[in-house]
């Protein structure tokens, strides 16, 4: 009870704090709201997978920029309906600007990265994998490490978090560096990467088998079979929507990966495909760094401009507009010579102090 002398406010800080850590202790998995950011190559399949989760019979239109849609789903019968949130990036690798913005300080804890990879395009898979993940990475540290400031017991939590699909006894735990946050990796397009020479597929095979492993994440191919798309799915639905996550495993190189988080191990990968001369000549600070060098001798990766594409949708040409557009290029003026006239300002001040 509160004492005699509280006042009204006394009360209703001491109920904040009461709501505040029931909700700290909370598990993210029993949580009723979670998001998912859905990253990967331009044209690889990121949209109609969502669709494909949400069960909705559309046609997939292309992706500008980021989008947004969100979906419900009960456990069971009279039980209340959890929501997700899907958040898409499109434009491959050229939109990275744009990452920050879905994954915040109050969604963190129920965040989850589904990395798509277009495997009928080895020269794009690692520079999309490493500039995607790169980027999102250093946003969620930056929000852990301010989170570590403000709350210390809840970026301690996620960090511990981090290792739960790895023992304590793994063999690899050394080796690994297991992504902040829940990362699920899919290899799409596996019906015209089934067509690629044998050797080429067993190479992607490990490569995507050690990337996985070694960001603690889960990996799946999709194709056309049903079957298949339902594990996919399972994994996708565990982190959207809190329903059990599939514990069957396919490791065979002549059928889909399917591998859920914390099940592989680098024993049963093996080493990079090069010989050991190679791996002895190559100067790499850790695993995945030699990983990465000896893919890119087998697939050079594509430069950079490749992924380039208009950065802003307003400078498209198939939507251009004479009379919006001479506006905005001369509000694009005024705003370059605002920033030479800011500039010229701190300058002075800088000096004068």
């Amino acid at each position: 009870m509160p004492g005699s002398s509280d006042t009204i406010w006394d009360i209703a800080k001491a109920e904040i704090e009461k709501t505040e850590n029931s909700e700290d202790d909370r598990d993210p998995l029993e949580c009723c709201e979670r998001s998912l950011f859905f990253l990967g190559n331009k044209n690889g399949g990121k949209t109609s997978i969502i669709l494909r989760c949400l069960d909705r019979d559309e046609v997939p239109k292309p992706t500008l920029a980021l989008e947004y849609t969100f979906g419900r789903r009960a456990k069971g019968h009279n039980t209340p309906k959890d929501i997700a949130h899907f958040w898409e990036l499109g434009g491959g690798t050229s939109l990275l600007d744009l990452i920050p913005i879905p994954i915040m300080t109050v969604n963190i804890r129920t965040f989850a990265v589904i990395l798509v990879l277009d495997l009928s395009k080895p020269n794009e898979l690692w520079p999309t994998m490493e500039s995607l993940l790169q980027v999102t990475r250093r946003h969620v540290d930056r929000i852990i490490s301010k989170l570590g400031q403000n709350n210390p017991k809840i970026a301690t939590e996620i960090k511990r978090k981090m290792w739960n699909n790895v023992p304590k006894d793994h063999p690899d735990r050394e080796l690994i560096d297991p992504f902040p946050i829940p990362l699920v990796i899919i290899g799409s397009k596996y019906d015209l990467f089934h067509e690629f020479d044998s050797e080429m597929k067993k190479i992607i095979y490990k490569t995507l088998r050690f990337v996985a492993h070694y960001y603690g994440a889960s990996l799946a191919f999709t194709s056309k079979s049903e079957a298949l798309w339902l594990k996919t799915r399972a994994l996708i639905n565990h982190l959207a929507f809190g329903f059990d996550r599939s514990k069957s495993m396919s490791v065979d190189p002549s059928k889909p990966l399917f591998i859920p988080a914390g099940m592989d191990s680098l024993s049963q990968i093996g080493p990079p495909p090069a010989t050991d001369s190679d791996i002895g000549k190559l100067n790499a600070q850790t695993p995945l760094d030699l990983w990465k060098k000896v893919f890119g001798k087998i697939f050079p990766p594509k430069k950079v401009d490749i992924f380039k594409e208009a950065r802003d949708p307003a400078q498209d040409p198939q939507y251009a507009e004479y009379e919006v557009d001479a506006m905005r290029s001369q509000k694009n003026e005024e705003l370059e010579q605002y920033k030479r006239n800011a500039a010229k300002t701190w300058k002075e001040i800088e000096f004068d102090s």
